[in-house]
């Protein structure tokens, strides 16, 4: 493919991304001097992007905004991949009762995709992007997301993410990941500290049914001092709301939720 098209490409997904985190609407020196293009590239793409309806333009204030038209590109994707979106409501329950970050992770090659988060609301907090990626290794739910794979299958994508992780000291020995995976497939849940941040925890939930044949695994995050002394409760909290997507049984009423084994 041209060098030009895959730029200009990658330069409006980096604006509509940039809206996505800041959230208000954007003058056009400010996505110039943050996103690192050209004032004159940056007019054109912008105008371009109002031509066709994905940008809305305030003369008076000239300020940039995106459009509904951005967020119905996605809107088809979320309801084929997640039903009517009730795993989100969960998030939401889960991020009321918690105020802890929470989301929604899938393995996407070698790496954790989050392909959706709900920032916590704690004055401590560590961030983390929604449709982000993040090298399996260095996640607590991307370890938890291998725990359909077989032994083998495990050692082939750890070695891989492992490479792609730029610092030797930043990469975890194959042998860890493996015990953890082991004793994960049994719990369907796992716990980790000081990984991918030093000081923050992770609890991970596999959810009962797949996308496109592949697990999604329910995190939620958050500080050590947070995390540890709930880490029970919370585990079981996230359980419960996982039970409650499983399939219901024939006749329509809710199957007990019974304990399930190797609890956290």
């Amino acid at each position: 493919m041209p060098a030009t098209p895959v730029k200009s490409a990658t330069r409006v997904l980096q604006v509509l991304e940039h809206f996505a985190q800041v959230r208000a609407p954007l003058p056009l020196k400010h996505l110039s001097e943050t996103l690192g293009y050209p004032q004159s590239s940056t007019t054109v793409l912008l105008k371009n992007l109002v031509a066709m309806g994905y940008l809305r333009y305030d003369r008076a204030e000239r300020l940039y905004f995106p459009t509904p038209r951005v967020a119905a590109l996605g809107d088809w994707i979320s309801q084929a991949l997640f039903g009517q979106g009730r795993v989100f409501g969960l998030m939401h329950d889960l991020h009321g009762a918690t105020g802890e970050t929470v989301s929604i992770a899938m393995l996407n090659d070698i790496y954790v995709q989050y392909i959706r988060v709900i920032q916590s609301t704690h004055a401590i907090r560590f961030h983390t992007d929604e449709g982000s990626l993040r090298p399996l290794t260095r996640s607590a739910v991307g370890w938890l997301l291998l725990t359909d794979r077989t032994d083998a299958e495990v050692e082939k994508l750890l070695r891989r993410a492992n490479i792609a992780v730029p610092r030797t000291e930043d990469r975890v020995p194959l042998e860890t990941i493996a015990a953890e995976v082991a004793d994960a497939r049994l719990r369907r849940t796992l716990y980790l500290e000081n990984l991918p941040l030093v000081g923050g925890a992770t609890i991970g939930v596999v959810l009962p049914w797949r996308v496109q044949e592949r697990l999604v695994v329910l995190g939620m995050g958050g500080t050590i001092e947070r995390m540890r002394p709930r880490r029970a409760r919370y585990t079981a909290m996230m359980r419960q709301l996982a039970h409650q997507l499983e399939p219901q049984p024939p006749g329509g009423g809710a199957a007990e939720d019974a304990p399930r084994p190797g609890g956290v």
